[in-house]
């Protein structure tokens, strides 16, 4: 559905504030709600129930599921991919820059062609806390955290608790996003939903076999 569709009748039609901006070539699913100064560059596709807050930036021809909740003032540049119900907190950037400079080495003003663009992938349900830093190209595992103000420079695995600078992994965390609790022999129980993880080999997973939407 376009961005225009918020001026039809339509039933559960995106809602825009007035003060936001959305480029009319975006596209924006049933339901999702776009705060007040938000930016939402050409070509970016967001999908239902999305909640962009205010002041956010979503860049040219991102990719966003449903459910995704985007909190004031993140930044989410180009070419990034966030995963249904994934969660992105204030003040969050991803970069899109490996070797940034604003001029060639012959001192000329870079343009869109002097770079390539690399960017961060959000996998399905997990989380990025207030002010973190994303550096492109790194992915954020399945249902995996990422601590207020971490610096993420290498992938994180499904399931992690990563905080720091750079970000290391110090905790399993299960679907509930609370750290588990180890129960044994590579066992991890969710003290809040009871739910068990099993580790091997440095990889958490459900130890009743639980698949994601998309593996199911």
């Amino acid at each position: 559905m376009s961005a225009t569709a918020v001026e039809s009748s339509e039933p559960n039609a995106p809602l825009i504030a007035e003060s936001a901006d959305v480029d009319s070539r975006a596209t924006l699913g049933l339901s999702t709600r776009i705060w007040h100064l938000a930016q939402v560059r050409e070509d970016a596709v967001i999908g239902d129930r999305c909640i962009i807050g205010r002041g956010a930036y979503i860049g040219p021809g991102v990719r966003m599921g449903d459910d995704c909740k985007v909190q004031n003032h993140a930044l989410v540049y180009e070419p990034a991919v966030v995963e249904d119900g994934a969660f992105i907190g204030p003040a969050v950037v991803f970069t899109n820059d490996q070797f940034p400079r604003a001029v060639t080495p012959a001192g000329l003003l870079k343009s869109s062609h002097d770079w390539d663009a690399v960017g961060v992938t959000v996998r399905y349900g997990a989380a990025v806390g207030a002010r973190a830093v994303c550096i492109a190209p790194v992915t954020i595992g399945r249902w995996a955290v990422v601590a207020a103000g971490a610096v993420v420079t290498k992938d994180v695995p499904d399931f992690a608790l990563v905080a720091g600078v750079p970000a290391r992994r110090i905790r399993w965390v299960g679907r509930a996003g609370v750290p588990l609790h180890p129960a044994g022999g590579g066992e991890f129980r969710c003290p809040r939903t009871g739910s068990l993880y099993i580790e091997r080999d440095g990889v958490l997973s459900e130890a009743d076999g639980t698949g994601l939407p998309e593996d199911r």
